[in-house]
């Protein structure tokens, strides 16, 4: 993950002398990651991962269960679109609650990986997780912490809408038959879906994580609209998927995630099959 953010800001990060040049790619950042930092180095900014990652997770799916009391649309009864629909507002919404909440968790982690000893002062920026707090706040307050927080709605949005949206509409037509319950085919349809919506979503996450970049420094983007056209105009549009590489790599995560949550429903469903079934015969 440390190694994705180095590729995919290396271009901020060389502007603002936080790199001295260029990755080639993933195996040259791991090995001058490696070299100059060490074998731990590679985990940078992981704390604030951690700390994020479960209560990230819990809320998506806790706020997917709620939306779909709202957006949740019988496929027989409702037709296939309206279904289809509901799922994609289902996993928007979810994701874009989880992201207001925190965010800030997620600046942190983007500050932490993408500090470099290899720069021109020759030392990191920051001492540790709370030290990124208590900089961005002295120089930028609470809105250094936000900083990119528009477009990164939009991005998780465009995500999750697609992760949850897709797989709710695939899993009921694939993972049917002798596949249903099969833990390698949830897998395998869940890291398709990740890699697919990630790579869609893409863009938007390079742009929010470049505007975090700017907080604590004299040049900031004054929108994601002026990030979006200084980036493209100066370093091409495929600089918005530097990274991406990496990032389906590490969807591997993403993917035993839904392939897990399904386990555990198929378990909690066939537990409370049983307790019923026990109930009704106490009962004769």
């Amino acid at each position: 993950e440390r190694v994705k953010l180095l590729l995919q800001n290396q271009a901020e990060m060389l502007r603002r002398g936080a790199l001295m040049r260029p990755y080639r790619g993933i195996a040259d950042a791991f090995a001058r990651v490696l070299r100059e930092e060490g074998a731990a180095a590679l985990w940078r900014g992981n704390q604030a991962n951690v700390i994020r990652y479960f209560p990230t997770q819990a809320c998506n799916f806790a706020f997917k269960g709620y939306f779909k009391s709202f957006f949740g649309y019988d496929k027989e009864k409702d037709g296939k679109w309206k279904w289809l629909a509901g799922n994609v507002a289902c996993g928007s919404a979810a994701g874009a609650t989880t992201s207001s909440l925190l965010y800030h968790l997620d600046y942190a982690r983007t500050r932490l990986a993408t500090d470099a000893i290899e720069s021109r002062a020759n030392k990191r920026q920051f001492r540790g997780l709370l030290d990124v707090y208590k900089k961005t706040l002295a120089t930028d307050g609470i809105r250094g912490l936000y900083r990119g927080f528009s477009v990164s709605i939009v991005g998780i949005t465009l995500y999750r809408g697609l992760y949850f949206g897709i797989y709710d509409t695939m899993k009921p037509i694939v993972l049917v038959g002798p596949l249903e319950g099969n833990f390698l085919a949830s897998f395998a349809l869940g890291w398709t879906i990740t890699t697919f919506s990630g790579a869609c979503a893409y863009p938007f996450d390079t742009l929010r994580r470049r505007m975090m970049l700017t907080s604590g420094q004299p040049f900031k983007y004054r929108s994601a609209f002026h990030a979006v056209k200084q980036i493209v105009s100066t370093e091409g549009f495929f600089t918005l998927f530097r990274g991406v590489g990496a990032n389906i790599l590490s969807g591997m995560a993403g993917a035993g995630v839904l392939a897990g949550y399904d386990q555990l429903q198929r378990f909690a469903g066939q537990h409370d099959y049983k307790i019923e079934n026990k109930m009704k015969g106490a009962l004769k």
